[in-house]
């Protein structure tokens, strides 16, 4: 009678940590750039939330006054970042000078997010919406 003992050897051999190296670097390079244009997107659309909420406050600017100016003089901006608080991802302000019956609000992307395809927000007292690249931005 002989006695033969087997060993179990308990891990994982090289080749299968590589595979499995191999196949998270795979997902993650796939799945990272996706992760930021959607973290670029939920910016973008704050922003666009923030440029609507500073078009309402000229338009009650205007039905006081009957002028988007203050007292003959560009207003000043209740906020000038979005989001509000925090680390700005956009710079909220006037594009160009505002005229008693006309203005344009402008969201400039700053730091990561001048990495987004829409480039600069803009929308007008018409309400007409649009960014300096990039289609299908609002």
């Amino acid at each position: 009678m002989i006695n033969i003992r087997m060993t179990h050897h308990r891990g994982f051999s090289l080749i299968e940590l590589m595979i499995v190296v191999a196949i998270v670097g795979i997902i993650a390079a796939i799945a990272y750039p996706s992760y930021s244009n959607h973290v670029r997107e939920t910016r973008r659309t704050a922003a666009q939330a923030d440029l609507v909420a500073l078009a309402q406050w000229m338009e009650r600017q205007y039905s006081g006054d009957f002028s988007y100016l203050e007292g003959g003089n560009q207003p000043t901006l209740p906020f000038t970042q979005s989001p509000r608080t925090g680390t700005a991802f956009y710079n909220l302000s006037f594009n160009g000078t505002v005229a008693a019956n006309a203005y344009t609000l402008q969201a400039v992307p700053t730091g990561d997010q001048t990495n987004d395809s829409c480039g600069t927000l803009r929308i007008t007292q018409t309400g007409a919406r649009s960014s300096t690249s990039g289609t299908g931005c609002w």
